[in-house]
């Protein structure tokens, strides 16, 4: 573990997380002018086997990934392929069954598309295309309160296939080959089967997966209730590549990914100040708790980013020289 000088407290916060608030096992990075400031991990991968956190240790990402696919939408905004002003039907015609045809790109990045739910069911969670269908034939829900509702998983699948459509490629595979190649980046939407190994097991603490009650404007997260574990743990899942909650990454490739965007790299400055951009604030009616999103990205203070469950996000403030590649 390392950190360079001036950001030791860093390093001291991060092992408060262990010595006082029962943190299981973690990694942070941080990127500051261009260069890699912050390098901790510490902790158990795998409290099971006693397995321990290493430097090349990869975490589930969670809503993280959202921050991910964004800049793969955005790369298609830059290169002129759509804008976030279209409607989503444009590319996708099937989805605009039952009234969705004036639903924009831009309104389904800042979760007001009103799908946060699909009304078929989760038995074709891993499936992409049965999924992406369901959500096509879908009717938006009536309740208003959905008008602004965080789109959890939902959010993926319809930006998944937008993805397809217009450029031809999954969001993982054009994040592999836009992101994650050109700047060496340890970060993938859909983990190779080869790197499993790698993965920290997942655990939920304590009374985080709820059974219920569910109300109509407060639907089960198919990925939070008793039981999910095994889903998240699976190699199933590892490889589906969920395009809002199937991201894996290290810390410090999560670090590189977003410190890339403050300068003229795979996405030009104009590109990631539109992303930026605030297209819909409010009180979030789930947890009824203030949400700002731009698009696809959460501007909660004057960074921008995404969070996820369990930690696994990432973000970035300001401006700075891109991050150099690491050496080989």
């Amino acid at each position: 573990m390392w950190t360079a000088a001036g950001f030791e407290h860093v390093a001291e916060a991060f092992d408060r997380n262990f010595s006082e608030r029962g943190e299981l096992g973690a990694a942070f990075a941080a990127y500051h002018r261009g260069e890699l400031v912050v390098d901790l991990w510490g902790g158990t991968a795998d409290p099971e086997t006693g397995r321990a956190w290493e430097r090349d240790t990869i975490h589930l990402m969670f809503s993280g990934t959202k921050g991910l696919t964004t800049a793969c939408v955005l790369l298609l905004v830059q290169r002129g392929q759509m804008s976030l002003d279209d409607p989503l039907s444009r590319y996708w015609p099937e989805f605009g069954a039952e009234g969705k045809d004036r639903i924009t790109i831009a309104e389904v990045l800042s979760h007001q598309a009103r799908l946060p739910w699909v009304e078929a069911g989760y038995a074709d969670l891993l499936d992409h295309d049965a999924m992406a269908a369901h959500l096509a034939a879908q009717a938006p829900a009536s309740d208003p309160r959905a008008a602004f509702m965080y789109h959890a998983v939902t959010w993926g699948w319809l930006l998944d296939e937008l993805v397809r459509r217009v450029d031809g490629r999954t969001v993982g595979q054009l994040f592999a080959d836009e992101f994650a190649v050109p700047l060496e980046l340890e970060v993938w939407i859909g983990l190779p089967e080869e790197l499993h190994w790698r993965v920290a097991t997942m655990v939920a603490p304590e009374g985080v997966l709820v059974d219920g009650p569910w109300s109509e404007i407060n639907r089960p997260n198919p990925l939070w209730i008793p039981g999910s574990e095994k889903i998240w743990n699976s190699e199933e899942y590892r490889s589906a590549g969920l395009a809002a909650v199937g991201g894996y990454a290290t810390a410090r490739g999560m670090a590189k990914f977003y410190a890339s965007l403050l300068e003229d790299g795979v996405l030009e400055p104009e590109i990631v100040k539109l992303g930026r951009r605030e297209i819909r604030r409010g009180i979030e009616p789930t947890w009824g708790s203030p949400m700002v999103y731009g698009a696809g990205f959460e501007l909660q203070t004057d960074a921008f980013g995404h969070a996820g469950a369990g930690g696994g996000g990432g973000g970035a403030a300001g401006g700075g020289a891109a991050p150099p590649r690491e050496k080989k």
